[in-house]
């Protein structure tokens, strides 16, 4: 059957085989309308970090809002042959009915911490976990990257260049989204300014400078047309030797005539920090000393990091591939697990827990919620304290935070604000949060961002933020694993 491309997409089938599967022998057993509650979490930050991004909300609220099996859908399931004709009508009739909270796009985060919660009827939380997961694992594993990319380039700007080497169109384009949110400046994918309002930057490529018989005309040729954004790629052939003495020559020949001053030129080979600093003496020999000298390259946080202690004159950065897939670590990790479930009899939310030899691996049960506390002196965050849903963290007096696992490394955190990190987005299935732009959940990184010690966010051997569970969750945790014969105390 071939499928039109130019349809408005339907995800709904965007799901792990086994969730029908399993939803279709719920309904047969008479679990329809069990009320659960799930969990998304993530167990490691990528690159060994202390801290990742949230990122993908919004998309997976698109992705809620639109949550509906067309006819041709039902009929794709029917023609698998194990599927109850009631169940394919359940489908039919499908209304999505969860009460979902989140931590919003821009937060920062830890590992074991619940980013979305879901309570609702088994099927339908359960058909939610292949779409959740792959949103918020992709996006908020571009965030994090790109961020720590920012960060290792000290105040530089960075552009996200890598849709041609992204894992296909949603890579590239959600992907220049992600890298966004994480700090970048812009995206090289014209197509990420029109669907998300990412802006679109670029300059040239060697194939602008090969059609032309020599360089120095390429550059003329460029300058004539972009004369107040002339910023011109020099390795070619020869960056020193011929690539910025024609930039310079062009720069005073046809910008400077017009009443311009050239961008800047661009290094996309060789080695980075030896051919900046030359580049640099000669543009300022030049008497230009305020055009940018921006690098590209197989670039990420480490070679940023590396070539800038070495010296580097760099003023940018343009970063593919090694962003856009985050090629360092490409995973990130993040898991749906449920974690409650209702009695009907006494309408009680019953903690049910995952157990694993990998320590790691082991849930947190029970319907929980997410606080941060900040310190009231400088506005640090001290901890963060994962609790049973309806608890309240007082922060007028003391309060004690211990270790989850080595429960006696305990500190008294005085002096402080305990804020709530989820935030109700679905009720009942009505969606009833207002989604902040693009730029807001940019500010609020860069806000989150300065609450953190800079021991936490070192690139390396960065210091392990602090995230405990309350007493009495732990206390709920601490007695489901004694109940199936795992406390090792």
């Amino acid at each position: 059957m071939k499928i039109d491309i130019h349809e408005k997409n339907n995800y709904t089938l965007l799901c792990d085989f086994y969730e029908f599967a399993m939803s279709n022998g719920f309904f047969k057993a008479g679990f329809k309308d069990k009320v659960v509650v799930f969990d998304m979490f993530f167990r490691s930050v990528p690159d060994n970090a202390s801290y990742a991004i949230s990122a993908g909300l919004e998309q997976v609220i698109e992705y809620l809002e639109s949550l509906k099996f067309e006819e041709c859908d039902i009929d794709f399931l029917r023609s698998k042959g194990i599927f109850d004709e009631a169940y394919l009508d359940y489908l039919r009739d499908f209304k999505f009915e969860c009460d979902v909270w989140a931590v919003p796009e821009g937060t920062i985060v830890f590992p074991q911490e619940p980013l979305i919660v879901v309570r609702g009827p088994i099927i339908q939380a359960q058909l939610l976990e292949t779409m959740v997961l792959l949103t918020m694992n992709h996006q908020s594993m571009i965030a994090t990257k790109a961020n720590r990319i920012v960060s290792a380039a000290k105040g530089r700007p960075v552009v996200e260049f890598g849709s041609r080497r992204a894992q296909g169109y949603s890579g590239a384009n959600l992907g220049a989204r992600a890298a966004y949110i994480g700090g970048c400046v812009g995206t090289a994918n014209t197509l990420a300014e029109k669907i998300y309002g990412v802006p679109a930057l670029g300059t040239m490529a060697h194939s602008w400078v090969q059609l032309f018989d020599t360089e120095y005309e390429a550059f003329k040729t460029y300058a004539d047309v972009y004369p107040d954004n002339c910023l011109l790629l020099v390795d070619t052939y020869d960056v020193l030797k011929e690539g910025i003495p024609n930039a310079i020559k062009v720069f005073n020949e046809v910008v400077v005539p017009r009443g311009f001053r050239p961008k800047g030129i661009r290094i996309d080979s060789g080695d980075i920090a030896y051919l900046s600093k030359k580049a640099r003496k000669m543009l300022d020999d030049a008497g230009f000393e305020d055009v940018g000298i921006m690098a590209s390259n197989s670039l990420d946080e480490f070679t940023i990091q590396n070539i800038l202690l070495q010296g580097a004159k760099l003023d940018s950065f343009g970063v593919g591939e090694r962003l856009i897939t985050s090629k360092s670590s490409p995973v990130f990790g993040g898991v749906y697990k449920l974690t409650a479930i209702k009695n009907n009899e006494t309408d009680e939310l019953v903690p049910t827990i995952k157990i694993s030899e990998n320590v790691a691996k082991i849930t947190n049960p029970g319907f929980k919620n997410l606080y941060r506390l900040y310190s009231n002196s400088n506005g640090k965050a001290l901890a963060d304290v994962i609790t049973l849903h309806d608890e309240k963290i007082d922060d007028s007096k003391d309060y004690e935070i211990f270790h989850p696992i080595y429960t006696w490394k305990r500190r008294d955190i005085y002096d402080f604000t305990a804020k709530p990190l989820l935030v109700q987005i679905y009720d009942k299935g009505n969606l009833i949060y207002k989604l902040p732009t693009l730029e807001e959940i940019r500010s609020k990184v860069k806000q989150e961002l300065g609450t953190l010690w800079e021991e936490v966010k070192r690139l390396d051997n960065p210091q392990e933020y602090i995230v405990d569970l309350s007493y009495d969750l732990w206390k709920v945790k601490d007695e489901l694993l004694d109940k199936h014969g795992k406390n090792y105390k």
